[in-house]
């Protein structure tokens, strides 16, 4: 039981088996060349500094407008408020009706067999049947084919849908 028998000594490897990678924070090779790109890259600033005071010499002073005024966020959010209900308030008198509201009417409409249920439709919404008719000669919304739609995957993760339409008109009957 002596002293250097109870002791284990262990024997590290001087160096490593293999170098430094350059990630690890391992010192340059040749202090030297760090030290020169010290120097080049403060060249480089006192270069960049010219150059900025340059300019903003010949650019002068900053103009400051003194006539604007500000913008209350409050108050622009309830005028743009206030003037869509305006505007829904005079699209509901006859034969004047939204846009989202029309595409909807022009949905349903391809649904009606007869007159009588154009009819309805028209009063439904507030239209004329005549104006209807002649609106929907020239204005149409697009309908999605059946088992049309296929999802192709974006290459930033999200999908997007594709789908094949048809322009399908109403078959109405003149019998009621």
């Amino acid at each position: 039981m002596g002293a250097s028998t109870s002791k284990t000594v262990r024997a590290l490897p001087k160096r490593p088996a293999t170098p430094h990678p350059p990630w690890s924070g391992a010192r340059p090779s040749r202090p030297t060349q760090a030290a020169s790109e010290t120097k080049n890259q403060g060249k480089k600033n006192m270069v960049w500094f010219e150059f900025t005071t340059q300019a903003a010499l010949q650019l002068g002073q900053v103009r400051v407008d003194h006539h604007m005024q500000t913008v209350n966020l409050e108050q622009t959010v309830r005028n743009t408020s206030n003037s869509r209900l305006h505007a829904e308030a005079d699209a509901a008198t006859l034969n004047h009706i939204p846009a989202s509201t029309f595409s909807r009417l022009l949905d349903e409409r391809k649904a009606v067999r007869t007159r009588r249920d154009m009819q309805f439709l028209a009063k439904r919404f507030g239209l004329e049947v005549e104006k209807l008719d002649l609106v929907a000669q020239f204005v149409t919304t697009p309908s999605v084919r059946a088992n049309s739609q296929q999802r192709v995957a974006q290459q930033d993760g999200s999908d997007r849908y594709i789908m094949q339409v048809k322009s399908k008109q109403a078959v109405v009957k003149n019998a009621s």
